[in-house]
C-alpha cells in the first residue's frame, strides 16, 4: 500500500479480538503472568461490563472516522459543509486501497506478526518493547492531535489570534533540494499537541489503560477516516484474506496470542474485568485488537461515499446494515469465545456477516450488481457529476 504508515495501521493486525484475563504490566513494567497463579475469574457484572465496553469502543471510531471521512473528503475546504478543518499535511491525506493492495495486505500482515514473534523469542521483551514505546508515543500524539482537531476548532476562542507554524526540513539545495518533512500547524494544532503530549507521557510512564485506550481509539479512527476501498470487490477481497489470515495465526499457531500478550503497545482496546473490585488501578483486561475495527470499519464508510443514482437512495440503508452486521459479528465473536474460553479470531465471524448482511439486502433490492459496479467517488467528483447531469437534462 503506497505511503501508508505501516507502523499506525497494520501492525493492528497483530492481535486477536480477545484475551481473557490478560493481566498487565507490573510497576516495573515488565510481564507479570504468572502460570503459578491461580487463573482469575471475572464476576458477571465485571465481564458484562468489559464485553460491553469493547463494543462500544469498537463503535466509536468506525461511525465517526465514517461521518468525518464523508463529509469532508480529500480537498474540502476548512468549515464548508459540516468540515471543521483542511488537510493541510501529505500525511493527514486518505489513501485509496486498491485490489492489488488488499490482495498483498494479508501477506505484509503476516510477515510483520512472524517478525515480531521472532523478535520476542530471540530479544529481550524489555528492550523492544522501550523501542516500540517511544515510536508509538510519537504516532499516538500525531493521531490524537488529529483527532482532536475538529473539537478544539469548534471550541476554540474566536478572539484568540490564529497564528500559522511550519516545520520544514529539506536536502539538497537548488533544484535538487527535496523535502524530508514539511508539516504545516497553527496555535489550536499546537493545543492539541500540548495535551496530546500530556496523554503520550502519561502512556509511558504508567502504561495505564485509559491512555492505552485514548491512543488506540486514535488510530482506529485515523484509520477509518484515512484508508478508502475504492470499490465493493476490494472490500471482499481483503476481508476475504484477512479471513484466513486470522483463522490460520489464531487457531494454528500461538504466534498471535503470544505477539499479543507481549505487545506493549497501544495497537488494541483494553477494558478491565476486575474495574468493580480493584478500581482504575485493575489489571485482568478483555482486548480487542484494532485490526478488527479499523479493516471492517473501512468496508462500512465506502457504503457511505456517493453512488450512482440507482443506489443513492439506498447508501445510508447499506451503511446501517453494515453497522449492524458489525455489531452481530462482534457479538457472535465474544458469545463463542465467552462459551468455549478461547481467544478467537475475530474475522471469522465479522467477514461473514459484514459481506453477508448488505448483500442480502442488495438481493432483496434487485441491486446486486450495481453495488459490485460501485466505485468510489469523492463528494466533490459526485457534486460535479450531478451538476452536469443535471445541465445536461436542461440543454435537450
Amino acid at each position: 500500500m503506497a505511503d501508508v504508515d505501516q507502523g499506525s495501521v497494520l501492525p493492528s493486525e497483530t492481535s486477536p479480538l480477545i484475551l481473557d484475563g490478560l493481566n498487565a504490566t507490573d510497576s516495573n513494567g515488565t510481564d507479570a503472568v504468572n502460570a503459578t497463579v491461580a487463573k482469575f475469574v471475572a464476576t458477571p457484572e465485571g465481564t458484562a461490563l468489559a464485553y460491553g465496553s469493547l463494543v462500544f469502543m469498537a463503535l466509536l471510531p468506525i461511525f465517526f472516522g465514517a461521518l468525518r471521512s464523508v463529509n469532508c473528503g480529500k480537498s474540502k475546504v476548512a468549515g464548508e459543509n459540516g468540515c471543521d478543518y483542511e488537510y493541510r499535511n501529505s500525511s493527514d491525506m486518505p489513501e485509496t486501497i486498491t485490489g492489488r493492495d488488499a490482495a498483498r495486505f494479508p501477506i505484509i500482515a503476516s510477515c510483520t506478526l512472524f517478525g515480531l514473534y521472532l523478535f520476542f523469542k530471540i530479544f529481550s521483551q524489555e528492550y523492544i518493547n522501550l523501542l516500540l514505546s517511544m515510536y508509538f508515543f510519537v504516532l499516538g500524539i500525531l493521531a490524537l492531535s488529529h483527532t482532536m482537531s475538529p473539537f478544539m476548532n469548534r471550541i476554540f476562542p474566536a478572539n484568540i489570534p490564529i497564528k500559522q507554524y511550519q516545520l520544514l526540513f529539506t536536502q539538497g539545495s537548488g533544484e535538487t533540494k527535496e523535502e524530508i518533512v514539511n508539516y504545516e500547524f497553527d496555535t489550536k494544532d499546537m493545543i492539541c499537541l500540548v495535551i496530546s503530549t500530556v496523554v503520550g507521557v502519561w502512556y509511558i510512564l504508567k502504561k495505564h489503560w485509559i491512555a492505552n485506550n485514548l491512543f488506540g481509539l486514535a488510530f482506529a479512527l485515523n484509520g477509518v477516516e484515512l484508508l478508502h476501498l475504492n470499490n465493493v470487490s476490494t472490500g471482499c477481497i481483503l476481508l476475504g484474506g484477512l479471513f484466513v489470515y486470522d483463522v490460520f495465526w489464531v487457531f494454528g499457531t500461538n504466534v498471535m496470542v503470544t505477539v499479543a500478550k507481549s505487545f506493549e503497545a497501544p495497537i488494541k482496546l483494553v477494558f478491565p474485568q476486575d474495574l468493580f473490585e480493584k478500581g482504575l488501578g485493575a489489571n485482568q483486561f478483555a482486548m480487542l485488537g484494532l485490526g478488527d475495527i479499523v479493516i471492517p470499519g473501512n468496508c462500512l464508510m465506502f457504503s457511505l461515499y456517493p453512488a450512482p443514482s440507482s443506489l443513492k437512495k439506498n447508501t445510508r440503508t447499506y451503511f446501517y446494515t453494515s453497522f449492524l452486521a458489525y455489531i452481530f459479528g462482534l457479538g457472535m465473536t465474544i458469545w463463542v469465545m465467552h462459551t468455549f474460553k478461547h481467544a478467537q479470531p475475530a474475522l471469522l465471524y465479522l467477514v461473514p456477516a459484514c459481506i453477508g448482511f448488505p448483500v442480502v439486502v442488495a438481493l432483496l433490492k434487485g441491486e446486486l450488481t450495481e453495488m459490485f459496479r460501485y466505485e468510489e467517488v469523492s463528494p466533490e467528483d459526485a457534486a460535479a457529476k450531478e451538476e452536469t447531469t443535471e445541465a445536461e437534462k436542461k440543454a435537450k
